[in-house]
């Protein structure tokens, strides 16, 4: 199966206004991105740690209706914050808001501050991915139970790498995995992800393989590619203003990749 390459942006919900973000989702979708993420956090990642911030759900309500044509989801979910039955209604909700957009994308978490000052119990790696593991299929129980249910099969997409448990869960659960790293990284984790498949029985083919890259960096989508990855999301904040001068030619990179 040959994927189209499909471009990203995350639109990091941090030091900014909401307005600000708001227009940036909307001049990515006429710009020509398939897809469009925020993430799952309480405060900014860089930056002021206490600087301006949105919280993630909320958010991808509001996007449902400012949007007509784009994906969009979380670049991830924290799967702890919510119970999985909630989640999933609330995936379903915006699902039907978006006439079947939303990705439903979620990972174990792992940023602490978050955690202490929203009450919720840090725990530890392990404990989160024994979370992770079992939120999974209760999500995919409850879309089943659903009246209505979604518009479509939603997609999930989860985040991380871990060969021993993260790309296990994803091989049995995601229709797209999100590394993080360099080409090479991409290449090996895309490796370790297929010999999981092989394991279980199921077709590699049918996960789509999404990375972040640097968006000023438009040569390194042929590595990208090459490492078996079709899916680039390319990341901005508001300390640029969401800049999203660097989109043209990575469109114009996906527009010729999917010609040939």
């Amino acid at each position: 199966m040959t994927r189209p390459v499909r471009i990203g942006v995350g639109l990091q919900p941090q030091h900014a206004d909401y307005s600000e973000i708001r227009d940036a989702l909307v001049r990515a979708e006429e710009m020509g991105v398939d897809a469009v993420f925020n993430w799952d956090h309480f405060f900014p990642l860089s930056g002021d740690s206490n600087g301006k911030h949105f919280e993630c759900w909320t958010m991808l309500g509001s996007w449902a209706e400012a949007t007509e044509r784009v994906e969009f989801g979380a670049l991830v979910t924290c799967n702890t914050y919510r119970n999985p039955e909630l989640l999933a209604d609330m995936a379903r909700t915006v699902d039907h808001a978006s006439d079947g957009r939303l990705i439903l994308g979620i990972g174990a978490g792992w940023f602490e501050k978050d955690y202490d000052e929203y009450g919720y119990e840090f725990g530890t790696p392990g404990s989160r991915l024994a979370d992770l593991k079992q939120a999974l299929p209760r999500i995919k129980e409850r879309w089943s139970k659903l009246n209505p249910a979604p518009k479509r099969k939603i997609p999930v997409l989860i985040g991380g790498g871990g060969e021993r448990k993260t790309l296990a869960y994803t091989a049995e659960h995601a229709d797209i995995w999100h590394g993080f790293g360099g080409a090479d990284v991409i290449k090996h984790k895309n490796g370790v992800l297929d010999k999981w498949c092989a394991e279980i029985g199921r077709d590699p083919e049918e996960i789509e393989r999404s990375c972040g890259a640097n968006p000023r960096k438009p040569e390194s989508g042929d590595a990208y590619l090459e490492a078996g990855a079709s899916f680039i999301t390319l990341g901005f904040d508001g300390r640029d203003n969401y800049d999203l001068s660097p989109l043209a030619e990575w469109l114009a990179w996906r527009d010729e990749s999917n010609a040939v």
